[in-house]
């Protein structure tokens, strides 16, 4: 089954009104002529009116389709949880694809794996798309328990939701030592691990897992995405920095469109 390759920006904690507006100009005018390779980016929360607005614009500045993303949500859909963003207000500004589960998030905010099923499925009880980021730390990677930490973080909603909840999901492999790191697994160990993870979901549904997309993250840049790309489990990659320039970023999603092609 020929799965349509995903390559979506993860801004992080960057940005700002005018910043947000010109890097969606610049990739608009950098993607204007690609096929063959959907595009999302995931601004921060605060700037999701802009990005939208600008996404929307409809001057010379490109007609590739960006779709519109966000970097966590809650569980909740109202009520008296101060700070916490729903999933109702993230449709409410076109976002579609929603990261969940971010080494990051895990890490600063103790996210368990509980949690996280949690909000996949808010996020599919609304419509929207989870990104299900999953990956180990090099002290489990020297140990030989990258297999184990993933199954571990699938399984949570596997579990609870079943194989189904996958059809139209998105699963993004970053490797926690290669996030910001300027480490990346090779080829070849990455597609290890995402055959691995497909192989994972088929025990329970081949046709969910021939479909998912699995996403590579974990310094993914203009250098080294087009031999990531070959591989075959590879759908597209979750870039972080790379994002936060348009002609970098460009180079990425133009890099999947030809892989796959």
């Amino acid at each position: 089954m020929a799965r349509r390759p995903l390559v979506m920006g993860n801004w992080k904690l960057n940005g700002s009104k005018a910043f947000t507006k010109e890097l969606i100009k610049g990739l608009k005018a950098e993607l204007a002529d690609v096929e063959g390779c959907d595009v999302a980016i995931a601004p921060p929360v605060m700037y999701l009116a802009e990005a939208e607005a600008a996404l929307k614009c409809s001057c010379s500045c490109g007609s590739k389709t960006i779709a519109l993303g966000a970097q966590n949500v809650d569980v909740n859909v109202q009520g008296a949880f101060t700070g916490d963003i729903s999933t109702e207000m993230l449709k409410d500004f076109g976002a579609q694809y929603i990261i969940i589960g971010h080494s990051e998030r895990r890490t600063y905010h103790k996210e368990s794996d509980e949690l996280i099923a949690k909000k996949f499925a808010a996020l599919k009880q609304a419509g929207l798309t989870p990104v299900l980021c999953i990956g180990e730390s090099e002290a489990e990677n020297e140990a030989g328990k990258t297999e184990e930490v993933c199954a571990r973080q699938i399984d949570a909603v596997l579990n609870t939701l079943g194989a189904e909840a996958f059809n139209g999901a998105v699963i993004a492999y970053e490797p926690i030592w290669a996030i910001g790191t300027g480490k990346s697994a090779t080829p070849a160990q990455a597609q290890a691990v995402h055959a691995f993870i497909r192989a994972h979901i088929a025990k329970k549904d081949q046709t969910v897992a021939e479909q998912v997309i699995i996403q590579y993250g974990g310094s993914v840049n203009d250098a080294n995405a087009a031999e990531l790309f070959t591989q075959p489990d590879i759908d597209g990659a979750l870039v972080g920095g790379a994002s936060l320039k348009a002609p970098a970023f460009a180079v990425i999603v133009k890099a999947a469109a030809k892989a796959k092609s």
